[in-house]
């Protein structure tokens, strides 16, 4: 990076932070502290939902996963939409109308504390360590491209989120995350104009596009049912819906953000906003991958795109067969290149059947790339065990790095930054807030408290911070995506959480006791199918949502609850 990039990526942080320091001035109480006073407008609570969702994850893994596979990934929030209905018509005005601070507070009004305690210390496992992976994910990427040293980033990563999060609370990170979403955005829509200017100036994006087709990248939808396909219509639309219920539904760190609302009308219209702006937003993303795909087309791709690693391979005791890989890789990029000059012509002459002959030659190239890749990829494990090999979470960094102009560079890794301090102080705050309401409030007796909820809230947000550093610390003994990593954690827990909330709000007769080892054998099946590979992870939050549901209707038979159920959620 140039110095000018530096300059614009040191001063648009500097810029952030001191926002929402500004934001978080004056005295506040523990419901300012945690749910802003519930005072924000419906276009806060929308982009305060959507920045704690896109992660860095999303913006460096996702235009790599449309790079190496595709616009199918996209299919995985098709069930988005119909969640952000269910949410609005059932979840919002509950959790309004029993005034919570965190989901799980009405779990105990509804059964007892033991299914509370459950449900809370099941997504504080699930969240702590997922928080760890969103400062993992960007700070390995961004260490490896820029020279850094892993552990120093995810220093910073955790880091610069608990500057203001400690500080001001939810108001301070509602406001940020509207500056933060403003940012992302329009860094990723100029990185996706200027992949399009970098083509061949005979090329347009509609020939792009074709090029894209005719590889096999433009495969948004995928109608086949088959349970172990993770990316097609019916894992989406069902798989999805379930999964995005729970996280948006039960997840505090969601849940959180449109708590925040004025009213239940401002919620619910700002989550309805994030239903209609999410799956665009995500196709946005894929379509920059696939761009660069097309721009690989043209120009020499790296062979491997975590570059740090490939320098080690050239001047290590492995050279000499990497350096038989790299010449495979010439020839095959010659081959490629001929067959995108005859598809380029193909298509200017509207020649169809010329057309599909030099697609077909494409994908048979590309194939071939792609095997060689994995084989470098086994290369770079047997150079360097510790080495990260996934080499889709470097794709669209190495292209900003390569190819993008010196300012541009600096903002788009200033836009990295920002996005993971969405998500990061999304996640200090939920932790924070769920411990203080759904832990601390319930063990230790208000005449034995010594320190103010604010205060004890600001502690317990450093401490998670650090927890999640920890966590972030150790995170590289995982290998693979990491969009997909957070997805299946996610998957784990979320369909038991959402089960548990299911029956509280839709079996009115079912018990605590009930529901309490209903979710307990549930969680032990999900896990099972998970360990034994039975079925694709967005399945696994049906199976563990329904699975709670049935159970906890048979052992209410078998375990009749002599709790009063008092709450009425009708």
């Amino acid at each position: 990076m140039s110095s000018l990039d530096w300059w614009v990526l040191s001063s648009t942080l500097i810029i952030l932070i001191g926002y929402g320091l500004y934001q978080s001035r004056g005295k506040q109480n523990f419901d300012d502290f945690s749910r802003a006073g519930q005072s924000l407008p419906w276009y806060h609570v929308g982009l305060s939902v959507m920045a704690t969702q896109a992660s860095a994850i999303t913006f460096l893994s996702a235009p790599g996963q449309g790079f190496a596979d595709g616009m199918r990934f996209v299919q995985f929030y098709f069930g988005l939409p119909l969640a952000m209905i269910v949410l609005s018509i059932t979840f919002v005005p509950i959790f309004h109308k029993l005034n919570v601070y965190t989901a799980y507070e009405f779990l105990e009004k509804r059964f007892d504390g033991r299914v509370r305690s459950l449900t809370a210390g099941l997504f504080l496992l699930q969240r702590g360590l997922s928080t760890g992976l969103s400062i993992y994910a960007p700070a390995i990427i961004l260490s490896t491209i820029l020279g850094w040293n892993i552990y120093l980033t995810n220093l910073i990563m955790g880091g610069l989120v608990l500057i203001y999060t400690v500080t001001g609370g939810t108001k301070a990170i509602s406001h940020t995350h509207l500056t933060q979403m403003l940012i992302v955005t329009v860094v990723m829509v100029v990185a996706g104009w200027l992949t399009v200017r970098l083509l061949p100036e005979s090329m347009g994006l509609t020939d792009a596009l074709r090029v894209a087709g005719k590889a096999g990248r433009l495969n948004l939808i995928d109608t086949k049912f088959d349970l172990q396909n993770r990316y097609n219509l019916w894992s989406g639309l069902i798989g999805g819906f379930f999964l995005q219920l729970s996280y948006f539904g039960t997840d505090q760190s969601q849940v959180g953000r449109y708590l925040t609302g004025q009213s239940i009308t401002q919620s619910r219209v700002g989550l309805l906003m994030n239903g209609l702006l999410k799956v665009p937003m995500q196709f946005l993303i894929l379509l920059v991958g696939v761009l660069v795909f097309v721009f690989y087309q043209f120009n020499e791709s790296p062979l491997f795109f975590n570059q740090q690693e490939t320098d080690r391979l050239r001047s290590g005791p492995l050279a000499a067969e990497f350096q038989l890989l790299d010449s495979k890789h010439q020839a095959l990029t010659a081959t490629r290149r001929e067959a995108v000059a005859e598809l380029e012509v193909a298509i200017q002459a509207n020649d169809d059947k010329a057309v599909s002959v030099a697609g077909e030659q494409i994908r048979q190239s590309d194939g071939e790339l792609t095997k060689l890749r994995k084989d470098v990829a086994t290369l770079v494990q047997r150079n360097n065990p510790t080495a990260d090999t996934n080499d889709v979470n470097y794709v669209f960094l190495r292209f900003v790095l390569d190819h993008l102009p010196h300012g541009l560079i600096g903002l788009l890794i200033a836009a990295l930054f920002i996005a993971s301090m969405g998500s990061i102080a999304s996640a200090y705050s939920s932790l924070s807030s769920t411990t203080v309401v759904d832990v601390y409030n319930r063990i230790v007796p208000a005449s034995s408290q010594t320190l103010s909820e604010v205060a004890l809230s600001r502690w317990l947000t450093l401490g998670w911070g650090v927890f999640c550093i920890i966590v972030a610390q150790f995170a590289n003994l995982i290998g693979g995506s990491m969009i997909e990593i957070v997805n299946v954690l996610g998957s784990l827990f979320y369909g038991v959480i959402l089960g548990i909330f299911c029956v509280a709000f839709y079996l009115k007769s079912v018990g605590g006791r009930a529901t309490f080892w209903a979710a307990v054998l549930a969680e032990a099946i999900v896990v099972g199918c998970y360990q034994f590979d039975l079925m694709a992870f967005l399945w696994l939050n049906v199976v563990g949502c329904l699975l709670v549901m049935l159970f906890a209707l048979i052992l209410n038979r078998l375990l009749p609850d002599r709790t009063d159920m008092a709450v009425k959620i009708s």
